[in-house]
């Protein structure tokens, strides 16, 4: 089981896909917020100092890899860990995201049954 004082940003556009991961998060003892946008993503951030940031790369107006950039240009995020989760699998996607400071990437459709050991292991690391 989850520490229960780990809190969990997750920043998806669509809707389906925020509430799964909440279901998933929840359900393994963590403390869920989401969003749907980099702006939001970046104040909620800056207010809850989530000990984990989940982060989809095609976001409306300014995509996730920029609010990682954002985030991890802050002293205060340099050493939370930001993941990908994204449906960009081509050559290269991932290269992308840990370039533009992404700690590890998560492929879309998500392993529901493999995501809350994923996030254990991201928080241990």
């Amino acid at each position: 089981m989850a520490d229960k004082s780990r809190t969990i940003l997750y920043v998806e556009d669509n809707l389906d896909n925020r509430n799964l991961v909440k279901r998933i998060l929840e359900a393994a003892g963590y403390q869920f917020i989401g969003t749907d946008n980099a702006a939001d993503g970046i104040a909620l951030a800056q207010l809850h100092h989530p000990d984990l940031i989940l982060v989809d790369i095609n976001l409306p107006e300014v995509d996730g890899l920029t609010m990682t950039q954002e985030l991890k240009a802050d002293a205060q995020f340099e050493k939370t860990p930001i993941i990908a989760i994204t449906a960009n699998v081509m050559r290269g996607d991932r290269e992308r995201t840990l370039t533009a400071g992404c700690d590890d990437y998560i492929q879309k459709p998500i392993d529901v049954d493999h995501l809350p050991r994923q996030i254990a292991r991201f928080l241990h690391q």
